[in-house]
């Protein structure tokens, strides 16, 4: 039972504000979530009535609730640790739906039966869940229980949310903290990686211990090494450890493009299947690995500085999706492997790979550092010494600086860490504009961008930045950005006066220490947003409290027509696949609900359904509504906006009364829904989006094309797959059902008791034509069901009757006009071709029709010469 928020401003909350406080003193003195959660548990009985508090995090990789602490302050069995579905549990609903939950008798409660269970076992007779959100993600729920019935009311439940907002915040830090202290450990092992191989000369020893010790960062059940052979051309599988007993053995070759090692080899790029049975390459290798039981694999190159060798694959006999990250740390592995594999090809080169072998070694160690001395430093005053002293350690240079953006202004910032002799490249506290420079090519592209004396000087005649450069002696300049959750938080950037260019392996260097950087930044950030008790909701997440509505299915359609039937079934056809539905239909036919039952049907019915009436919106508003816009795009435009399909990421938008968008728009919504980007007024960035369009109109899209009111390409792109909604007039036989719905719906709603309808007014019903659809029909009786003083509904079929009258009245009117200009023009014809019917200029060629089709209508209207 979702509850409003009401406002925290009565003076007798004193009490309550003073535990806030309390509640922020005990979230800045404990780093430890089981201590913080113990503190809570033992502050909170003091304003509210709490005996338990949880926490839950959604784990996104399995896409399951996890209970990841439980503290009370009277003794029970329940611990954390417990692992449900999304939809098993409350935790789960208030996450989905950013809704607080209360439940005021657990004894009365029907949902969540093995959760709900566990907790009265201990006693609990009501709870209080609220969400754990940040600005930046959506973590979980914090759950608050009490021994008593009904023990929480509006008042609580607004302390509570407070609280929440607070805890919210430190659980992302500490969240953060644990990403820094995996990415230490995964350091650690690369460390390791390196001592194993240089302390095994025989690989299979090397490959057994490899596979003891990589799962703990990587689970895999087998790893491999699969070999080109370039006289054969063919891959060869060298190597391979496995758990469990397997029928494939070293030595299998396979040909180069039969080979997923093949493909990895060609391409120098991993290959991932999460899911063997849906992999339709390599059909006779596939088979062997189903046959072994294999679900998932995944292969890395394995490639040295001189040449590329082959692949090393692993993969899984559970089936999973293997991350980004973790591939990254196996293709780490792999260069260190590579080295591994290539010096026992070739014993000559036994002293270059020892070679190779310690640099990776002392690298690996360096960064190792660099981890520990971000870990070690919330503040960024302290966090950009720690980083300004490894930087001098882990590459040669004569100067770095950071370039972040203001929270305050918004404007990007320089901030000095380290220059040689106190001599710097850039101004402290400097604003970065919106000219060309290194770091806008870095931020702008996401990658790292280096830069020689040459570059730079022919950058110098439109950039300042680039002339500044070259006056301060800087020779090479390399900038690399500091990405964090698919955002730039800014950019590193390091400078030399020798004239010695940035090696690739250099950059890379660059670019892994960036990584760790931006994750420190980001967590500074967060812990600054602690200090000063942030208190900010999304826009995102204020739109979807106000907005969204996806509880929807053919619950909802009420029917058993045979033109309904075959609207239902070519929705059921088409809502599990991706593709674009135009929904044609009269006003008031039900367009929306066929809509949100696409959405509910398909494989995207846990993600966003977002609604937009194109005719609701002023035509210069529509862009941004559908788009976005940057500050300071229009007047008025005073901060950024979230779009329409922007929200829709990875969900549906329905696009209504499509027909009404202006020729100029259509462009650019033409342009999304072929390539899936766009850009926000205002905006020079390109956005990406994965959303599947739904539209719907009640006007002759065809006749707009012709009549240049609607663009043809764009017509036939949403005509992918068209569904008429057949008006309510072809469908009489469905309202009986409809008439019933409605009076139950309005009779509930009006707390009237309805027993019966008069046959007669049903038979009233269904013979009216009902031009308004549904809708009118709706309408009509929830007006009856208002006038309706006993048992029986009362129908004002006087209104029935007027209507049906001046229907009736103007189709006859109708007909008999196009009658007697169908007559004219016929006679017209015949006229002038002196009622010659057949041949080239005869009357049936004049008017564009068959012969006997004119002789047939000639006798119809009684139409004869001597007339």
């Amino acid at each position: 039972m979702p509850m409003n928020q009401p406002e925290l401003h009565c003076p007798e909350l004193t009490h309550e504000y003073r535990a806030l406080l309390e509640v922020t003193e005990a979230i800045a003195a404990h780093r430890d979530l089981p201590e913080l959660f113990r503190d809570l548990a033992q502050r909170l009985p003091q304003v509210v009535p709490v005996n338990f508090v949880a926490l839950s995090l959604h784990d996104p990789v399995q896409n399951v609730m996890r209970l990841q602490t439980i503290q009370a302050n009277v003794p029970a069995d329940l611990i954390g640790g417990h692992v449900e579905p999304v939809d098993d549990t409350p935790a789960g609903l208030v996450w989905r739906t950013q809704q607080p939950l209360i439940v005021p008798d657990l004894e009365a409660e029907a949902r969540w039966p093995t959760v709900i269970e566990r907790m009265k076992e201990d006693g609990t007779k009501s709870v209080c869940i609220v969400p754990l959100t940040t600005a930046v993600r959506r973590l979980g729920a914090m759950g608050f229980a009490s021994l008593e019935k009904e023990a929480y009311g509006e008042t609580d439940l607004l302390f509570l949310q407070h609280v929440g907002k607070q805890v919210a915040v430190a659980v992302d830090n500490v969240l953060h903290h644990q990403d820094l202290s995996h990415e230490r450990d995964r350091l650690r092992l690369l460390l390791e990686v390196s001592e194993s191989i240089a302390s095994h000369r025989d690989l299979t020893e090397l490959f057994h211990d490899l596979a003891q010790r990589l799962p703990q960062v990587v689970p895999f059940d087998y790893i491999n090494v699969v070999l080109h052979d370039a006289v054969r051309q063919v891959m060869r599988l060298w190597l391979l450890v496995t758990s469990e007993p397997s029928t494939i053995s070293p030595g299998l070759e396979t040909p180069v493009e039969e080979s997923p090692g093949g493909f990895v080899w060609k391409t120098q790029q991993p290959l991932t299947v999460n899911d063997i049975t849906q992999e339709r390459r390599f059909p006779k290798l596939m088979a062997m690995l189903r046959e072994n039981g294999v679900q998932s694999f995944c292969a890395v190159p394995l490639t040295t500085a001189q040449r590329p060798l082959g692949a090393m694959g692993f993969g899984s006999l559970q089936r999973r999706v293997y991350q980004e990250a973790e591939i990254d740390f196996m293709q780490q592995v792999a260069k260190q492997v590579a080295v591994a594999v290539d010096n026992a090809l070739n014993s000559e080169a036994a002293l270059a790979y020892q070679r190779q072998l310690a640099r990776e070694r002392d690298r690996q160690r360096l960064l190792l550092e660099v981890n520990n001395a971000v870990v070690a430093h919330l503040d960024l005053d302290d966090l950009f010494m720690a980083v300004s002293a490894c930087l001098r350690r882990v590459i040669q240079h004569d100067g770095s600086s950071l370039l972040l953006c203001d929270a305050d202004s918004g404007e990007w910032r320089i901030r000095v860490l380290d220059f040689a002799n106190n001599e710097s490249f850039v101004e402290q506290g400097r604003v970065e504009t919106v000219t060309w420079s290194p770091c806008c090519v870095a931020i702008e592209t996401g990658k790292a961008a280096v830069f020689h004396e040459s570059d730079l000087k022919e950058k110098a005649a439109t950039s300042d930045i680039a002339r500044h450069l070259l006056s301060k002696g800087v020779k090479s300049y390399c900038s690399v950005p500091l990405l964090s959750h698919h955002r730039t938080l800014g950019a590193l950037n390091v400078g030399r006066r020798k004239d010695d260019r940035f090696t690739p392996e250099e950059v890379e260097l660059l670019s892994q220490v960036a990584q760790q950087i931006a994750i420190a930044v980001e967590n500074a950030l967060a812990f600054q947003e602690i200090a000063t008790l942030k208190e900010k909701l999304s826009k995102e997440k204020l739109y979807l409290e106000r907005e969204i509505q996806t509880e929807y299915n053919f619950e909802e359609i009420v029917g058993e027509s045979q033109s309904l039937k075959r609207v239902l079934k070519d929705v059921e056809t088409v809502a599990r696949t991706d593709s674009t539905v135009l929904i044609l239909g009269e006003t008031g036919s039900g367009k929306e609900l066929i809509a949100r039952a696409l959405h509910n049907l398909s494989e995207r019915r846990d993600r966003t359904f977002v609604k937009l009436n194109c005719a609701a919106i002023p035509t210069g508003l529509l862009e941004s509504e559908l788009f976005g816009h940057e500050r300071g795009a229009f007047t008025g435009a005073i901060a950024t906006k979230i779009g329409r399909f922007e929200l829709a990421d990875r969900g549906t938008i329905f696009l209504d009364e499509v027909g009404e968008i202006p020729l100029e728009l259509q462009v650019k919504l033409l342009r999304v829904l072929q390539e899936q980007e766009f850009e926000r007024l205002g905006a020079t960035r390109t956005m990406r989006v994965n959303v599947r369009v739904i539209a719907a109109t009640n006007r002759d899209l065809a006749q707009l094309v012709d009549e240049q009111k609607f663009r043809s390409d764009l017509y036939y792109r949403l005509k992918v797959f068209p569904i008429l909604v057949p008006p309510l007039r072809e469908r009489a036989e469905d309202i009986p059902m409809l008439v019933r719905h409605f009076v139950q719906k309005f009779a509930a709603r009006m707390k009237k008791r309805i027993e019966t309808i008069p046959a007669q007014a049903m038979k009233a019903l269904q013979s009216y034509s009902w031009p308004g659809n549904i809708r009118e029909l709706e309408n009509f009786i929830e007006r009856a069901v208002i006038l309706t003083p006993g048992n029986d509904l009362f129908v004002p079929s006087s209104e029935l009757k007027l209507s049906t009258s001046a229907a009736t009245s103007s189709a006859n009117s109708l007909n008999a006009t196009l009658e007697q200009a169908e007559r004219e023009h016929i006679l017209k014809a015949l006229q002038e071709s002196d009622w010659v019917i057949g041949g080239p200029t005869g009357a049936a060629a004049r008017l564009g029709m068959k012969r006997t089709t004119l002789q047939s209508k000639i006798q119809k209207l009684g139409l004869t010469r001597s007339k």
